[in-house]
């Protein structure tokens, strides 16, 4: 029989007994869990990349970036040319933040774990806004955010090159409201590693702003901490949870196969 148990009091859902992920009684208890949890966990699952994707597609559109559905999350260059890039992962983020439309939820799958280090933490940016003080909510709400990749790799890379400068700013940006409306009348907070500033304020003063809400949201009463072991799913709403991966040494081989689900909603 499928059961859930949380994960933690403001988010996340562990599903246990489910011999078959792709029956549909499955598949609705995952996606209505998703939705109002934030982060998926089922352990030991040990999918392949075959039933990873199919897993994937009943959950939403599989996007395929490069033509790959599966994307290989490695510090390894061997394994993945863009793994300098990933180094920018140990920072509280969102995907997505510079496109229209965010990816609706992200898949990861473990096979090969770190032996120290190398966890993935979740911090629900919902259960943060929810429990801000009212005057800061409606504060909050007037405010926008211009988001960068050049704002995410400079946590990383503070004194970058010119050459480093020329490629983070060939990306684009986008503009969004600090405070997302849902349709469904949710709201959360668009923040994180790519919040370069906010429109209209001073850059100090926004930077002020934007640390304080990250500091906020990354609290212990709205984060859980996922200790890998091989075979574990786990399943966010991309939207909704800021994470991070926890440091690693990139020699431990650690591998995480990555499917992304595409999302219908564009940022507030």
């Amino acid at each position: 029989m499928t059961e859930t148990r949380a994960l933690s009091p403001a988010l996340g859902v562990e599903v246990t007994g489910a011999t078959d992920l792709l029956d549909e009684s499955v598949i609705s208890r995952c996606l209505e869990a998703l939705k109002w949890r934030g982060v998926l966990l089922i352990r030991g699952s040990n999918l392949d990349d075959e039933a990873q994707v199919a897993f994937s597609r009943r959950l939403g559109t599989v996007l395929a970036p490069g033509g790959q559905e599966i994307f290989k999350v490695s510090l390894d260059p061997t394994v993945n040319p863009s793994a300098e890039y990933l180094k920018s992962t140990f920072h509280w983020h969102i995907d997505d933040t510079t496109s229209d439309v965010p990816a609706k939820a992200t898949m990861l799958t473990a096979r090969h774990v770190a032996m120290v280090g190398g966890g993935t933490e979740f911090a629900s940016t919902y259960a943060a806004y929810e429990a801000l003080p009212e005057q800061d909510q409606k504060r909050y709400e007037q405010l926008r955010v211009v988001h960068s990749f050049e704002a995410a790799q400079r946590l990383t890379h503070p004194d970058p090159s010119d050459e480093q400068l020329a490629a983070w700013r060939a990306l684009p940006t986008h503009e969004t409201s600090l405070v997302w409306k849902r349709r469904d009348g949710r709201r959360s907070l668009v923040i994180g590693a790519t919040a370069d500033h906010i429109v209209g304020m001073d850059r100090d003063e926004g930077r002020a702003v934007l640390d304080e809400l990250l500091e906020w949201t990354s609290q212990e009463r709205f984060r859980y901490t996922h200790e890998w072991a091989v075979g574990d799913v786990v399943i966010w709403d991309n939207t909704g949870m800021l994470h991070r991966a926890l440091p690693y040494d990139p020699s431990s081989r650690r591998i995480m196969h990555r499917s992304t689900i595409a999302g219908n909603e564009p940022w507030g």
